[in-house]
C-alpha cells in the first residue's frame, strides 16, 4: 500500500475528497504521512507509550514545508560546518527558505527598538543621560505606552484581547489608512498572525465536512491549520501565465466541485501580496473577490503584508468592502498582521493582531473565549504591532531617520528582488515572474526526465530532489514548491529575497553553476 501511494505522490498531485478522511489524500499532506509511517514502521515491541501509531492522525497528516526535511538537513550540514571546516564544497549555509530577515543581516528599525528597551526597562526613563541615548520622541511614547500598561509592566499578564491602549492606537492607524472607521474591540493582538489563523480555523472548521476555499501555491499555515482542526482545504490554482492572477472563474470552479462532494464552504482565504508568489492584487479584481464572498456567504480570511514597487499601492480588503458600500451586516471580514512582515522584520518579537469585522457581539465573545484560553499575546510584540500603526510624524524627532531606514529596506528588497528574478530567467527551463510585494520569488522549473525518473527512485518529489541536490553543492536552502502546492506537472521553489544585498551576487554565482552541472547531468 505504502510504496503505491508514493508512487501516485510521486507523479501526480490531484486533489482528492472521495476518502473520508480527505486530509489523507491531499498532496501537501502525503510526504509527511510517509515520512512518519517509515519512522514507526510497525515494530509492535517499541518501549515507548506514545508513538505515531496512537497520536492524534491530524498531527501526522499535516505538513511544514518551510521548516520541512530540507531545512533540517541545513542544520546538519551547518553543524559540519562548524565542526569540520571545509568538509563540504561551501563555507556557509545561506537560508533563502524562510521570511526571517534579522536573521540574514537586516537591521531592526531604530524608533521600535528604544521604545522597547524603554518600555521593558523604565527605570531608564528616569536618568538624566537616557536624553542623550535615546530620542526625544522614542521617549515620550514609552511614557504613553507604560501608562497604558496596568503596573507599567511588560512583564505581566494584560488583558487577554490586548492591552486597551494598544489596540485604540492600532484602531487609529487602521481608520488613518482605510479612511473608514474601526473599533478597537474589533482588534485581538496575538503572537504574530499565524495564532489568528489558527483561531478562525477552530471557529469556523465544524467538521470534516467544512471546506475552506484556499490559493494554490499557498503559505503551508493554512494547510496545516485546516488539517489540524479537521476541516477540507478547496484549493483554488493561481494563474501563472498572467503573473499568479487570482480568477474569479476559477473560484467559483472550485466552489461548485466542493458542493458536489458535499463539503460545506466556510471561507475563502487570500494573501496578498501573495506568498509565496509576490503578486499584488489589482483593486478592481479585490472587489470582484468580495462580490463573490457577498454571494456566496463566505467569510474572507485576508493576509495582508508589505507592498515595494512603486505602481502597486495597498488597499485592505476591509477598506475595499466598505468602499463599494457593504456594511457590518454585509460581510464579514478578517484581516490578519504581523510584524515579522515588511520592513520591519521583527520576526521574533512574535506580535501582531487580526481585526474581525461582520461577526455577531455573540460570536466576538467566542473569539475572546478561545483568546483567553492562552492567556495574552507577549506584551512586547503588542507594543510593537501599536508601533508599526503608529509611526513617527513629521515634526517628530526620529522622523527623518525612521523613513530613512524604512526606504532604504523597501528599495533594498525591491532590487534584490529584480536582481534574483532577473538571475533565474537567465536559467535553463527556468521561469519566475515578478515579485511585487512581500518576501519572496517562486520560480517555475522544467526538469529533465531524467531527474524526475532519479526523484522517485530517491523516493523523493522532483522538486525536493532539486533542492535537496543544491543545498549539498552549494549550501543554498530553497523550499521546494510541493510544500505550498502547485498545479499538477509543474515543479517549482520558492526563494526568500532578505539574504543582503552583497551575499546576492555569490548566491547567483553559486545557483547558475550548480544549474548548469545539474542539467547537463539529467540532460534527457
Amino acid at each position: 500500500m505504502w510504496k503505491f501511494v508514493s508512487r501516485k505522490f510521486l507523479t501526480h498531485f490531484p486533489i482528492s475528497y472521495s476518502s473520508s478522511s480527505s486530509s489523507l489524500s491531499h498532496p501537501l499532506f502525503l510526504s509527511s504521512l510517509l515520512h512518519s509511517h517509515s519512522l514507526a514502521s510497525p515494530l509492535s515491541h517499541s518501549n515507548f507509550l506514545v508513538t505515531t501509531h496512537n497520536i492524534n492522525p491530524k498531527v501526522l497528516n499535516c505538513e511544514y514545508a518551510v521548516r520541512g526535511e530540507i531545512v533540517t538537513l541545513a542544520q546538519k550540514l551547518q553543524q559540519d560546518l562548524q565542526a569540520n571546516p571545509g568538509s563540504h564544497p561551501f563555507d556557509e549555509i545561506l537560508y533563502c527558505n524562510i521570511g526571517n530577515p534579522q536573521s540574514l543581516g537586516q537591521y531592526p528599525i531604530t524608533f521600535f527598538r528604544e521604545v522597547l528597551a524603554l518600555c521593558d526597562h523604565p527605570t531608564l526613563l528616569d536618568k538624566s543621560d537616557s536624553h542623550g541615548l535615546f530620542s526625544s520622541d522614542s521617549i515620550e511614547r514609552a511614557w504613553r505606552i507604560l501608562d497604558q500598561i496596568p503596573g507599567r509592566a511588560t512583564g505581566a499578564y494584560s488583558h487577554s484581547q490586548g492591552i486597551k491602549g494598544l489596540r485604540d492606537t492600532i484602531a487609529s492607524g487602521i481608520e488613518a489608512r482605510d479612511g473608514f472607521p474601526a473599533d478597537p474591540n474589533d482588534i485581538f493582538l496575538t503572537d504574530g498572525a499565524s495564532p489568528g489563523v489558527h483561531m478562525m480555523m477552530q471557529l469556523l472548521i465544524r467538521s470534516e465536512n467544512d471546506g475552506i476555499l484556499c490559493p494554490i501555491p499557498q503559505y503551508p499555515l493554512y494547510s496545516a491549520s485546516i488539517t489540524l482542526h479537521g476541516g477540507k482545504l478547496v484549493p483554488y490554482y493561481l494563474n501563472e501565465e498572467t503573473g499568479w492572477g487570482l480568477e474569479i472563474p476559477e473560484l467559483k470552479k472550485q466552489l461548485e466541485d466542493a458542493k458536489s462532494k458535499g463539503i460545506n464552504l466556510r471561507a475563502l482565504v487570500v494573501i496578498n501580496p501573495g506568498n509565496p508568489t509576490g503578486q499584488v492584487l489589482p483593486k478592481e479584481n479585490q472587489q470582484e473577490i468580495v462580490k463573490f464572498c457577498k454571494e456566496e456567504g463566505l467569510v474572507l480570511l485576508a493576509d495582508e503584508e508589505n507592498i515595494y514597487v512603486p505602481e502597486k499601492k495597498f488597499h485592505s480588503f476591509k477598506k475595499v468592502s466598505r468602499s463599494m458600500g457593504y456594511g457590518e451586516n454585509d460581510i464579514s471580514v478578517v484581516s490578519f498582521q504581523s510584524v515579522s512582515k515588511g520592513y520591519y522584520g521583527e520576526c521574533g518579537k512574535r506580535g501582531g493582531y487580526f481585526e474581525v469585522t461582520g461577526f455577531s457581539s455573540e460570536v466576538r465573545e467566542q473569539i475572546y473565549k478561545m483568546a483567553s484560553v492562552n492567556l495574552c499575546s507577549n506584551v512586547s510584540g503588542q507594543i510593537l504591532a501599536s508601533l508599526v500603526m503608529s509611526p513617527p510624524e513629521v515634526g517628530d524627532d526620529s522622523y527623518e531617520s525612521y523613513f530613512a531606514e524604512k526606504d532604504e529596506i523597501l528599495t533594498s528588497m525591491a532590487r534584490r528582488a529584480k536582481t534574483l528574478e532577473e538571475a533565474f530567467n537567465k536559467l535553463e527551463g527556468v521561469t519566475c515572474n515578478k515579485a511585487e510585494g512581500a518576501m519572496y520569488l517562486f520560480p517555475r522549473i522544467q526538469l529533465p526526465n531524467k531527474a524526475i525518473e532519479s526523484a522517485k527512485a530517491e523516493n523523493s518529489v522532483p522538486d525536493a530532489f532539486y533542492c535537496k541536490q543544491l543545498l549539498q553543492a552549494t549550501g543554498i536552502v530553497f523550499v521546494p514548491g510541493s510544500g505550498f502546492g502547485q498545479v499538477p506537472g509543474t515543479w517549482h521553489f520558492r526563494c526568500t529575497i532578505l539574504p543582503q544585498e552583497e551575499k546576492i551576487p555569490a548566491i547567483i554565482t553559486r545557483l547558475t553553476k550548480f544549474h548548469e552541472n545539474f542539467m547537463d547531468q539529467f540532460h534527457d
